[in-house]
């Protein structure tokens, strides 16, 4: 027989009531919960330590992540990679230079994508400003190679 199937509760309105808060109870928190994210970030520290090297003039910040780091940037949200930023400065201020926290995000973003487990990932003052399509497309190493140190 074809046609509407309707659904009835059977039994008295007290069942209909204990059905209906049983639902209320189970599907409620499932529609308004927030969903959790899918690998979340791991805790900080994110940084071990940074020390600045030098080849003749040149200096190059050596930012050395720790497993939660590398794993937090995997994840990459603004939060980590704030919070990352924020150890960086905190190891070495004058890190603060141009040009230096925008290499730092490409690192963060990108270095465990492409050359996973580089012992560090390192930023230079002396590397140009640039936007963030030739800074990717430079492996983040804007305006020559990466450094031979």
């Amino acid at each position: 027989m074809c046609g509407r199937r309707s659904w009835k509760f059977k039994g008295s309105p007290v069942n209909r009531r204990f059905v209906a808060a049983a639902v209320a109870t189970v599907f409620v928190p499932l529609t308004f919960a927030p969903a959790a994210p899918a690998n979340p970030a791991p805790a900080p520290p994110y940084v071990d330590h940074v020390e600045w090297a030098k080849f003749g003039d040149l200096s190059s910040l050596r930012v050395y992540p720790t497993a939660a780091g590398r794993q937090a940037s995997l994840v990459a949200t603004v939060d980590t990679e704030a919070a990352a930023w924020q150890e960086v400065l905190a190891l070495s201020p004058d890190a603060a230079m141009p040009g230096m926290y925008e290499q730092f995000v490409c690192h963060w973003e990108l270095a465990e994508l492409g050359r996973p487990g580089k012992t560090s990932w390192n930023l230079e003052p002396w590397r140009p400003e640039v936007d963030d399509g030739t800074l990717i497309a430079t492996g983040c190493n804007p305006g020559g190679t990466e450094e031979p140190f």
